[in-house]
């Protein structure tokens, strides 16, 4: 259960960074879902879901938040 404390008393970079990593895989599962759809064989069977925008979402959003906590991760 240590890793439920060090998880509970987190820095707020540190926070800042699991949220970020969490935003990226979801990009990461918006990619292959789209990947996954376009390569379907019967194209007019496919359901309407923005895989993309929620890819594109996701990826900018991860960023962000890892270009932000990761300096303050470094400075300790």
């Amino acid at each position: 259960m240590d890793w439920w404390h060090d998880l509970i008393f987190l820095s707020d970079a540190g926070r800042v960074a699991l949220l970020g990593l969490g935003f990226v895989l979801l990009a990461a599962i918006a990619l292959v879902a789209e990947r996954i759809r376009g390569k379907r064989a019967r194209i007019d069977r496919v359901g309407c879901m923005p895989w993309m925008t929620i890819f594109l979402i996701g990826a900018v959003f991860g960023m962000g938040l890892l270009a932000t906590a990761i300096p303050a991760l470094l400075k300790g």
